[in-house]
């Protein structure tokens, strides 16, 4: 839960993120870096209600936190100058790792990696999508399936220099409908781990609590009872599920 200083304290815009899709401007509170996302900066979207990313920001986060994994960094709803939006605490990545990598098709990397898919490149190329196969990254994909995740592109998983991984924009998750989109396809069939189903058991118990409770009043009651039924139906197949539907299984971009 923020402090009362996070919640209270000036926040002091530093910069814009000028390749967001929405505005989001990096700034402080005191003496900690954030990113800050107003609502009034969302861009309208024809599949998801006006004016709800921030939110669904907010509810990824109180998520990732009963699952106990550590993936979304500390993200809360606060007013800042530019009006109410989501406040999420910057994370300082290492860039020399890459998690997930779009590399020539005869060199896809050995047994510590999952291919994704393959595809012909800009300058005619074939290229391979490919993810490290890595517990982190597991859980990620777990998370993804529960929160229903339209938008986990390569960029938006943090590679930490002690070799943890945080997910981060998570304003197109929830849908009731199915929308997952993602990068993270290579455990497809792959039976769950124990750490795995008792995350999921977590989250589907927090349901009756206090997490029902919190998402209560960030998402509607038919994405509530969607998120339970995705927990549900993931505990009872006991594996990674494959992509279905007619949309998209990879977000475009990838990256």
């Amino acid at each position: 839960m923020p402090t009362p200083d996070l919640l209270t304290g000036e926040l002091t815009l530093t910069g814009r993120i000028t390749t967001a899709s929405n505005a989001t401007f990096l700034g402080t509170i005191g003496e900690l870096v954030v990113v800050y996302k107003p609502r009034a900066g969302e861009s309208p979207l024809w599949d998801f209600p006006s004016g709800t990313l921030a939110h669904r920001e907010a509810a990824a986060y109180k998520v990732s936190e009963v699952f106990g994994w550590n993936i979304v960094p500390h993200t809360w709803l606060r007013d800042g100058p530019l009006g109410e939006g989501m406040v999420q605490a910057w994370q300082e990545e290492d860039p020399s790792q890459n998690p997930v990598d779009l590399v020539p098709a005869e060199a896809v990397p050995g047994s510590d990696w999952k291919q994704v898919l393959r595809g012909q490149g800009e300058d005619g190329q074939m290229v391979a999508l490919v993810h490290e196969d890595s517990a982190a990254l597991r859980r990620m994909a777990v998370f993804d399936v529960v929160v229903n995740n339209a938008d986990r592109k390569g960029n938006h998983i943090l590679a930490m220099t002690e070799g943890h991984r945080h997910g981060v924009d998570h304003g197109l998750t929830f849908h009731h409908e199915h929308k997952l989109r993602t990068v993270l396809w290579g455990w497809i069939g792959d039976a769950l781990n124990a750490d795995e189903l008792e995350g999921i058991d977590r989250v589907r118990e927090g349901l009756q609590g206090q997490l029902g409770q919190q998402l209560a009043d960030l998402l509607s009651a038919e994405e509530v009872e969607a998120l339970a039924l995705r927990c549900d139906r993931l505990r009872s197949d006991g594996q990674f599920p494959a992509p279905s539907g007619q949309a998209p299984a990879v977000p475009w971009p990838l990256f």
